[in-house]
């Protein structure tokens, strides 16, 4: 579940997916985020939507995510 952060590309937007994870030394939680490259199919998806992203084949040397459905 990711932010779509671009759909600057054809049929491509890059979503960015944050996560919390707790740090080693401060015992306190930190946001840690990723951007993947992911396929929109038939989906109808603009930046700023939630979504939801799943593992495919590779289309392309960076695009191995395909997005599965709008959440929001």
């Amino acid at each position: 579940m990711g932010e779509i952060v671009s759909d600057k590309m054809d049929k491509t937007v890059v979503v960015k997916v944050t996560k919390k994870v707790p740090h080693p030394a401060y015992h306190k939680y930190v946001k840690r985020s990723k951007k993947y490259l992911a396929h929109l199919g038939a989906v109808d998806a603009k930046v700023g939507n939630i979504v939801e992203i799943s593992a495919i084949p590779p289309k392309s040397k960076n695009k191995h995510w395909q997005v599965s459905r709008v959440l929001r």
